[in-house]
């Protein structure tokens, strides 16, 4: 097993334990489900925020980002964790805003990303696709190349399909509801 394939399945184990919620939710899709991912359960911990950091930073290497980030509430962990790893040491962070604010430099894309920059786009967890969408969609009319798209989970309904069109770019998961929880409800 590769380094990179046991910090992976150091993740998938850290998912399990720490993000995978059983019982009845609301989706942001307005979808109900029998279960939830919140990855950020993991990655607020030390140990998840260096193992997405690692896999994050190495995938941003792979297709030459130069940038990391993506939706504001996924993004923020993702793009840290990125840029704090020795892996990413060349690499800034930015986030995209769900409003505009109407003060300040009333941008967008907010962080250490500026416009020409190649960058890879993540997400936490992956369902319809709709927030990474529309933030691929912010991104890129802000000046910004899209190398490719990461999340950490992709619930597998369909969301990856809808990001790699709108990207125009590669959409890949660190990895997926199959994974951590191979024994879901399938409805």
């Amino acid at each position: 097993m590769s380094d990179s394939e046991a910090v992976r399945a150091r993740l998938i184990e850290l998912l399990k334990e720490h993000s995978l919620v059983l019982g009845g939710v609301t989706l942001s899709s307005g979808a109900e489900a029998s279960y939830y991912i919140d990855a950020r359960r993991t990655v607020m911990r030390p140990e998840g925020l260096k193992t997405a950091g690692i896999l994050i930073a190495g995938r941003a290497k792979e297709v030459r980002a130069t940038a990391v980030g993506g939706p504001v509430m996924a993004a923020i962990p993702l793009a840290c964790a990125a840029i704090a790893a020795p892996e990413g040491e060349d690499l800034v962070g930015f986030f995209v805003r769900k409003e505009r604010k109407a003060h300040g430099l009333q941008r967008w894309v907010e962080g250490g990303a500026e416009p020409g920059d190649r960058v890879l786009v993540v997400e936490d967890t992956v369902t319809t696709g709709g927030s990474t969408v529309s933030a691929i969609e912010r991104i890129r009319d802000e000046g910004f190349e899209i190398a490719a798209v990461l999340s950490l989970v992709d619930r597998l309904a369909g969301g990856g399909e809808k990001i790699a069109a709108a990207a125009d770019a590669p959409y890949t998961a660190l990895t997926t509801i199959a994974e951590i929880y191979p024994d879901r409800p399938r409805a």
